[in-house]
């Protein structure tokens, strides 16, 4: 079973850097519970006004799960336009190249 890529992508106003890590700490927190997470990198790009994450899942199901909680936690923000994009990872070439 291959390991599942998830990466999401929206816009906003911020907030960046420094007080963007203080105002979603407890929600890092959160996220970090997830059912088959293994890790989450955030991203952000002031110059752009996007945010969003790279996520490697255990499996198809715990990212199907969790891209469904999180696009309606993301719209309850009065977040739109999400966009996310789902890919298989090939375990053997990533190994090479240092990943997980």
């Amino acid at each position: 079973m291959s390991k599942k890529l998830l990466q999401i992508d929206f816009k906003i106003d911020g907030p960046w850097g420094k007080e963007m890590a203080t105002t979603y700490a407890s929600l890092a927190k959160q996220i970090s519970s997830t059912p088959g997470l293994l890790w989450k990198l955030w991203t952000e790009n002031e110059e752009t006004k996007e945010q969003g994450g790279i996520y490697l899942f255990e499996d198809e199901a715990s990212l199907k799960a969790y891209l469904e909680e999180h696009t309606a936690r993301l719209e309850s923000f009065g977040v739109t336009k999400i966009t996310a994009k789902t890919f298989d990872v090939n375990e053997e070439l990533t190994r090479i190249t240092f990943g997980s």
